[in-house]
């Protein structure tokens, strides 16, 4: 079964993604901890880097937010491959509009861009690149050319787009209408630049609820659960842009609780233990760092029943799957690694790398696999937009101080 649970309650909101029975997706949301990945503000530049070819915002949040040269090039020279200095794009004590593109963490601020794009169902605009594209997941070489071609025709004022995943098969008349809202949207947006004050919150992307629905809903999704009657409405009233056929999957249930649930609240717990155990006995080891993740594979209690090559490959075909789930349901981010059991044959190797491929292409953030090393380590990354699922459980250890071991001598 298919569905989206959505459990608010004492002013926290947790909202999962479960796909054939599994736990796919899980986000918590505090009410009291507003997200900013994919706010629009206006800022004022505090001062510019020029040995790190980065500026600081100040966008009217806690944290002052970081600006690298390669966001802030003018849309006129993006694609000329030109080599720009950051003071040479931006001056200290200047407004401009920037988009926060990854949240906050403990050590830095947001991660802002001038190049601001809006999302929609099936498109996303992108006001500061003329192109049309096209999602990697759509493959039919016929419908890639359709939406080549209805994006050329109602494609205005140079102003770009992006084809999502579920465009496929949507007429031309309501892709056009959609990208005339999300035009509308950008209009005002422009309009914001010679208003004060600033720093000044100009566009406030959906909240989380919103998000993962408009996102996730498709024709393979069962039900949509949720217990919070107000969110119910809004996501009601929210039908015309998330989807006609909503109102029909829409639960209000004001008793549900994930509590009540044990096998979810069961797979919750795996996501944040760092052991995670293969249905054949093997396992896997998740370990996040700073600077990466890395990810070791065993085969435990496994022993096959043919020769170690047999089992070595089992083992890690099924430690494919689950690494791609626990990528995605952890919301693992940036670097990493991943440590298979050593095989002998490229055809093994091989396969396995495909299988990976195949598990993360259902991710939509997806990973891309980088190559793998002499050590023959799996190098892949992930965009980062939140920060992972541990860090809203999980907290650091007063006397280890994170380490994970004491002193138990120090001379």
């Amino acid at each position: 079964m298919n569905y989206i649970f959505i459990d608010s309650k004492d002013g926290v909101e947790k909202v999962g993604v479960v796909e054939d029975g599994l736990l796919m997706e899980f986000y918590i949301d505090e009410k009291d901890d507003k997200s900013q990945a994919g706010n629009i503000y206006r800022g004022k530049v505090i001062n510019v880097l020029r040995g790190m070819e980065a500026a600081f915002v100040d966008i009217g949040e806690e944290k002052n937010a970081y600006l690298y040269v390669k966001d802030a090039l003018p849309k006129e020279i993006m694609y000329k491959g030109m080599e720009v200095k950051i003071q040479d794009i931006i001056k200290g004590g200047e407004d401009i509009i920037v988009q926060v593109l990854k949240e906050p963490s403990k050590n830095k601020g947001p991660k802002v861009t001038t190049h601001i794009t809006i999302p929609g169902r099936f498109l996303v605009l992108t006001p500061f690149s003329n192109r049309i594209n096209i999602s990697r997941k759509i493959w039919d070489d016929t419908e890639i050319e359709r939406l080549k071609k209805i994006g050329k025709d109602i494609r205005e004022e140079d102003i770009g787009l992006i084809f999502r995943t579920r465009s496929q098969g949507v007429d031309k008349e309501s892709l056009l209408h959609e990208y005339k809202t999300l035009i509308n949207i950008y209009k005002k947006i422009e309009k914001e630049k010679n208003f004060l004050p600033c720093p000044k919150l100009v566009y406030r992307e959906m909240d989380l609820t919103h998000q993962i629905v408009r996102d996730v809903f498709n024709h393979k999704t069962d039900q949509i659960i949720i217990n919070d009657k107000a969110k119910y409405n809004s996501l009601l009233s929210f039908q015309d842009i998330i989807s006609p056929n909503l109102s029909e999957k829409l639960f209000y249930d004001k008793d549900f609780n994930i509590s009540s649930h044990g096998d979810i609240e069961k797979q919750i717990q795996d996501a944040l233990n760092r052991k995670v155990n293969l249905k054949n006995g093997g396992y896997i080891v998740v370990d996040e760092t700073e600077a990466l993740t890395a990810i070791d594979v065993n085969t435990g209690k496994f022993v096959g029943s043919k020769n170690l090559e047999d089992t070595v490959v089992k083992t890690n075909l099924k430690a494919a799957e689950e690494i791609a789930r626990q990528i995605r349901l952890r919301d693992l981010s940036g670097i990493i690694i991943i440590d298979f059991i050593d095989m002998k044959n490229k055809e093994d190797v091989d396969l396995v790398l495909n299988k990976l491929e195949d598990c993360l292409m259902m991710d939509r953030n997806r990973a891309n696999i980088i190559e793998i090393t002499k050590l023959g380590l799996v190098e892949l990354t992930r965009r980062k937009v939140r920060n992972s699922l541990s860090t809203s459980y999980i907290k650091k250890c007063p006397h280890c101080n994170g380490r994970g071991k004491i002193f138990e001598k120090l001379y």
